[in-house]
């Protein structure tokens, strides 16, 4: 079983950054690929981010693809998520997601991940 806690969610003004972490608790972390997601109000929950096991692949939503940049660390058992340029359709909430499969058609599917955080609010004012 593993544990997912994100820290680092705020307010922001459009064009600032912000830097996500999950924090992941198992071994079994260093073998998932991980993610984010996030979801605005009254809308579905959708996909940002990704990053392999050992960082080797990587993939971006067209909306933040140059602004957003994933990494892990995995003697840390932690995913960051480092957002630039933010901008006011950015505000959701971000969801951290650790996916057991290495199907990569997978990676894009909120519903074939294994383990979810409960979230931190990222909010960017105008």
């Amino acid at each position: 079983q593993v544990q997912l806690v994100e820290s680092g969610g705020g307010l922001v003004q459009a064009g600032g950054s912000l830097r996500l972490s999950c924090a992941a608790s198992g071994r079994a972390f260093i073998t998932y690929t991980m993610a984010w997601f996030r979801q605005a109000p009254g809308k579905e929950r959708e996909f940002v981010t990704a990053i392999s096991w050992n960082g080797g692949r990587l993939f971006y939503a067209d909306s933040v693809k140059d602004r957003f940049t994933i990494s892990r660390d995995n003697t840390k058992n932690t995913v960051y998520l480092q957002m630039n340029s933010l901008k006011p359709e950015d505000t959701a909430v971000y969801y951290c997601a650790g996916l057991t499969t290495a199907q990569e058609m997978a990676v894009f599917d909120p519903g074939r991940y294994a383990y979810w955080g409960q979230g931190t609010q990222v909010t960017v004012s105008s």
